[in-house]
């Protein structure tokens, strides 16, 4: 998935923001906290290379996606115990898929948002 893709994706999400933070990360929120954050592994931040894309998952995907080519426990975030995935290649794990993986990260951090904000965001 290439930068511009993943950004009109999440920004096509309920109540999303966008910020680019990080070291030049495209960071996405609901509700003022991250599902999705998208960037470079080291390399030049160029709108044709290929993403590394990161994102929140249930403890199932977690399981099984760790162990896919392309995927691997996010940096940072995983070794503090948190559920997350960076696809680094497409190799198991298509744009397709990822869409579905990045909406229901939106669904999984607005649903640990309070019932008044996210009355307040229409979700």
């Amino acid at each position: 998935m290439k930068l511009e893709a993943y950004n009109r994706f999440c920004g096509a999400l309920p109540a999303t923001s966008h910020v680019v933070q990080w070291g030049g990360a495209h960071v996405w929120k609901v509700g003022g906290k991250v599902f999705a954050i998208g960037g470079w592994n080291g390399g030049p931040a160029e709108e044709t290379a290929e993403l590394f894309v990161t994102f929140k998952v249930s403890d199932l995907a977690y399981d099984i996606l760790k162990e896919q080519p392309g995927c691997r426990p996010a940096p940072y975030l995983a070794s503090r115990g948190m559920k997350w995935i960076q696809r680094t290649t497409a190799e198991s794990l298509d744009d397709a898929a990822l869409e579905d993986y990045l909406r229901e990260s939106h669904r999984i951090v607005a649903s640990g948002l309070s019932k008044k904000r996210r009355a307040e965001l229409g979700l």
